[in-house]
């Protein structure tokens, strides 16, 4: 399920596009990182005139034994809750799905309290559910080996939907009650960072909230021990099974020649995952938003992401990508719409 490698990028089409751009009614490269992203896009899709419209929006939602440690601001019941208000259109990231008019779905991948019947039969939620959430890593591995390996497949499963129905780029969120605790002990491990400068407020903890919760991502770390070098294993141990399917989109995603628009932390951190696992992943990330959460600035630096926005987000659900896919569509809109100095009839060196 893990692919061996991806397809690798269109260097061809790249080069293409550098000719167009450079013959476009502007002073080369006077529009900076947009040109630049474009080139990218190109890259990735394997197309001289690249396009990212429509979107592709997949939010994935599951529970986290660890929220037992009460180590988050609000009770384990809210994700199946946000999952109700997401299939009822009233969630920030149905806003800007119906802005872009993109492709959502939302997939339970382990949510834990019981979905009303009118809300399981939605048409735009997916029941990919691989267990009732992940067992406390205070006690317990997180998951299974094969239950990781089941959430990445149904992430998978996922991108290849969205290609098939046409999207043209993948935003990937989450939803989950304590997925920042989980977060941040993936990244510990996987960076070796300190645990005491990954760990924030993630949905409204005040100061003693924090500090209690770095200790209880310490102490599971402690009791777990995962190996810094089976990413897979380390998933298994502290991750969530949304993170799992996250990563198993970027990934599913990449095969398919999708460019993968990362939102904040936590989809942050589940794609330093899926790049442990396959590194060429990384020609295919785009880094959406910086977060507030202070782990993000370490994982966008172990992934060498500099992102396109910086607007103090920390809600998750695919937002701060959602927010960031309009310069995606600028930069394919540039190259296909703008004049070149032929088609104007202007002197390239007036």
């Amino acid at each position: 399920m893990i692919p061996d490698r991806l397809p690798q990028l269109d260097s061809i089409a790249a080069e293409r596009a550098v000719r167009r751009l450079d013959r476009l009614t502007k002073p080369p490269g006077s529009l900076g990182r947009l040109e630049r992203l474009a080139v990218e896009l190109a890259a990735i899709q394997g197309e001289s005139l690249p396009q990212v419209a429509p979107p592709a929006m997949l939010v994935f939602a599951a529970d986290h034994g660890v929220a037992a440690e009460r180590v988050s601001a609000f009770p384990q019941e809210v994700t199946a809750q946000m999952v109700a208000n997401f299939t009822a259109g009233g969630a920030a990231i149905n806003v800007f799905a119906r802005q872009h008019a993109a492709h959502l779905e939302v997939i339970d991948v382990g949510v834990a309290t019981p979905m009303p019947d009118d809300v399981a039969r939605h048409p735009r939620l997916v029941n990919e559910k691989v267990r009732l959430g992940t067992a406390n890593m205070l006690e317990s591995d997180a998951m299974t080996r094969d239950e990781a390996l089941q959430a990445m497949a149904a992430g998978a499963r996922a991108a290849k939907r969205a290609a098939a129905a046409g999207c043209r780029c993948l935003i990937i969120g989450e939803m989950g009650i304590a997925n920042t605790t989980a977060s941040s002990a993936l990244l510990a491990v996987l960076t070796g960072g300190p645990v005491a400068g990954l760990v924030g407020n993630g949905t409204g903890l005040d100061a003693s909230g924090v500090a209690h919760k770095r200790s209880v991502i310490e102490r599971a770390l402690g009791a777990r021990r995962p190996d810094r070098n089976d990413p897979l294993g380390t998933l298994a141990a502290v991750g969530g099974l949304e993170i799992a399917a996250m990563a198993g989109a970027f990934l599913g995603g990449a095969e398919q020649r999708l460019p993968l628009l990362v939102d904040g932390f936590i989809a942050t951190v589940a794609a330093l995952v899926a790049r442990r696992l396959c590194p060429g992943l990384r020609e295919y990330l785009i880094f959406g938003h910086r977060s507030q959460e202070p782990g993000h600035e370490l994982a966008l630096k172990a992934l060498d992401a500099r992102p396109l926005l910086d607007f103090g987000l920390r809600l998750g659900e695919g937002t701060g990508a959602a927010l960031a896919f309009p310069l995606l569509d600028s930069a394919c809109r540039l190259l296909s719409e703008m004049a070149t100095f032929d088609d104007a009839g202007i002197g390239a060196g007036s």
